[in-house]
């Protein structure tokens, strides 16, 4: 089966659809830019959804939902905010079609035309702040911790599956509070939510840190981010938290009364992870056999096949498999037993090791008489025999050292390839030879970032937190420079 996909090292991108399409976690679909999500994509996406999810309740934030179209007099009062989006939005004109009087189909009804055209969210803040307006007046409506589980549209041009669709899946958090250092905590909180969930369940290692002005959300103060390095030394943002300052308060007119019964604006901020990560995660682990997947959010984390001739050896096969699978299940392990007769075991071992699920058993009549089975591992493709007493134990500490070692891997990766570089030539050739983060100084001016984005099509990625201080001098003017901050090609 690893014959069909194509070899990272011959076609990175290539390489990269083949598994979204034959790894069935993904289709294309009839509506150009828009993808199909199939049932173990979806899976994978319900998976990380559910840790998100009670990691935000965990925090004090709760779930809501805020209408899909959103009127275009909302947009035009955050000025930096729409400009940040208005190249990619979807309108809509009209609100019924009609049978074609000149032939056959449905036209647009002219007659139906919008008084005011509905803009198909590219995000909420704008319907999101103005109902806020009306559910805060006083100090005591604050903090207000509000999180969305929504999909979202974005007309892009060139798209990709997960990493860049039309329409794609997300969370979107938007709080309010009654100051701005109260903003700034819960703007770093939530990077630190997301930075944990990439690292402890994606095992997806991940720089902190914060966006240079012109990388910043449309309309924010401060853009917190987390970036991550995929295999092919490209790096991709993963997810982001937006300080927002009093701009959308002030554009909505959302006061609150404080303690001395003044009116005040409140603070806000914003922050949202999407079905991107998928398409991260599927880049930062896989390899040419097919996905390797974590096994803390693998949909399916085990997979038990039998090996047998005849009836008789299925069913004792069969009653063990049984009572392993109560045993796994029991321990809170995702687990199936693909006894169908359609397929012979080797074509099962390369399915399941084509979507990638972490430990595969193998149990033959040999194996029952023994009183062992043959475990594989994904992420190295080891084997080994293990007693069938206490295999759901060991199942369970096997899956944690497969999770440690893939992030293991993955930031040994991620290390290798940060880089320092003091001239505009070294940090060229590092590019090209090596990829991967360039640490690099840099005079803090938009003009001379988007210079060397024209020269080398590398962003600035972040300004790590708590970054080094370090005098220095631009690698493209030679002006003074206090701090190297993080380059790289990016998705």
């Amino acid at each position: 089966m690893s014959k069909e996909i194509t070899a990272r090292s011959e076609d990175y991108s290539q390489w990269y659809n083949d598994l979204v399409l034959k790894g069935g976690l993904a289709d294309y679909s009839a509506v150009k830019g828009c993808m199909v999500i199939k049932p173990y994509g979806f899976a994978l996406w319900e998976g990380m959804r559910d840790v998100l999810d009670k990691k935000f309740k965990d925090t004090g934030h709760q779930n809501a939902y805020f209408p899909l179209f959103i009127p275009k007099s909302f947009l035009s009062k955050e000025e930096d905010h729409i400009e940040g989006f208005a190249k990619e939005c979807a309108v809509v004109t009209h609100h019924r079609l009609m049978k074609n009087p000149n032939g056959k189909g449905v036209v647009v009804d002219p007659t139906a035309k919008l008084e005011e055209e509905l803009i198909v969210r590219p995000t909420s803040e704008t319907i999101i702040w103005n109902t806020y307006k009306d559910w805060i007046q006083s100090y005591r409506d604050l903090p207000l911790l509000i999180n969305q589980w929504a999909n979202v549209v974005r007309w892009e041009m060139r798209t990709r599956l997960f990493l860049r669709t039309a329409e794609f899946l997300w969370q979107e958090g938007h709080t309010a509070h009654a100051t701005a250092e109260e903003a700034i905590a819960e703007t770093e909180q939530m990077l630190e939510v997301y930075a944990d969930f990439a690292e402890n369940y994606m095992a997806m290692p991940v720089v902190r840190g914060v966006k240079s002005p012109a990388e910043r959300f449309a309309g924010a103060i401060d853009t917190y981010c987390i970036e991550a390095l995929m295999q092919d030394g490209k790096a991709l943002q993963a997810g982001t938290s937006h300080f927002l300052g009093q701009n959308f308060a002030k554009a909505f007119d959302v006061q609150f009364s404080n303690k001395e019964n003044k009116l005040e604006y409140v603070w806000a901020t914003s922050w949202g992870v999407s079905t991107r990560l998928i398409g991260a995660l599927v880049m930062a682990h896989s390899d040419d056999d097919g996905l390797v997947l974590p096994p803390r959010i693998a949909p399916l984390q085990v997979v038990i096949v039998p090996i047998y001739k005849g009836d008789d050896q299925k069913a004792k096969i069969d009653a063990k498999v049984h009572e392993i699978m109560g045993q796994l299940k029991k321990a809170g392990i995702r687990v199936k037993y693909d006894d169908s007769d359609n397929a012979r075991p080797g074509w099962k071992f390369a399915e399941y090791e084509m979507k990638g699920v972490p430990v595969r058993i193998a149990l033959g009549a040999r194996d029952l008489e023994n009183n062992v089975a043959e475990v594989a591992r994904r992420d190295t493709k080891s084997k080994e025999s293990l007693p069938l007493d206490g295999l759901a134990e060991r199942i369970g500490v096997l899956l944690e050292d497969i999770q440690q070692q893939m992030y293991n891997k993955a930031l040994a990766f991620r290390d290798e390839h940060i880089t320092p570089a003091n001239t505009i030539e070294e940090f060229e050739r590092l590019l090209e030879e090596k990829g991967g983060f360039i640490s690099a100084h840099w005079d803090g001016t938009t003009e001379t970032e988007e210079k060397i984005k024209e020269r080398t099509k590398a962003t600035i990625r972040c300004i790590p937190l708590n970054n080094k201080q370090e005098a220095g001098t631009c690698i493209l003017t030679g002006k003074p420079s206090t701090q190297r901050v993080l380059f790289a090609r990016a998705y």
